[in-house]
């Protein structure tokens, strides 16, 4: 059964990593639950406090998710429209390039957003797009490194408890 849950955690930190990159599965929290999963097993002891410090952070870094494209927007003088354009281009962007529409779909849908608002701005808005980028990217690397950090922790863990994880100890 340890096995099996390790597989499981392994997986849902897995989902974590690549959530770090789409917007549809919260990275950290989602890694999250792949520690908690692992802890879970009878073969690594429960530690609440590790636990608890991880899922605050997770939290942390969802509620900042959130806000960091919308600040770039608006630091770099973007609205709503460039702020909603930013999530439907990334969203069309994955779907229709692949990984390079990680990069090019936030840009296209705020500039698209913005021109949207005021068509005759076209430099404002290419500024506020590029807000919009810079706040989005800032995000994904904060949410990829805590949730490589997490993963970091889960391999770690399982090597320490190795021997009694399979059945050895």
């Amino acid at each position: 059964m340890d096995i099996l849950l390790v597989i499981i955690g392994l997986l849902f930190v897995l989902l974590g990593m690549i959530g770090s990159f789409l917007p549809i599965l919260p990275g950290p929290l989602t890694g999250w639950v792949g520690l908690l999963i692992l802890h879970s097993s009878k073969a690594v002891p429960m530690n609440g406090l590790f636990l608890g410090i991880c899922l605050a952070i997770a939290v942390t870094i969802w509620l900042i998710d959130y806000l960091m494209p919308a600040l770039g927007a608006k630091k770099m003088g973007g609205t709503r429209y460039g702020s909603i354009g930013t999530m439907l281009g990334l969203l069309a962007g994955i779907l229709f390039l692949g990984p390079f529409g990680i990069l090019i779909g936030p840009f296209v849908g705020a500039f698209a957003g913005e021109m949207i608002k005021d068509a005759t701005d076209t430099s404002r808005a290419l500024q506020a797009a590029l807000g919009s980028l810079v706040g989005f990217l800032a995000s994904v690397v904060l949410k990829f490194g805590t949730s490589l950090v997490f993963a970091i922790l889960f391999i770690r863990i399982c090597w320490q408890y190795r021997a009694t994880l399979l059945g050895m100890g």
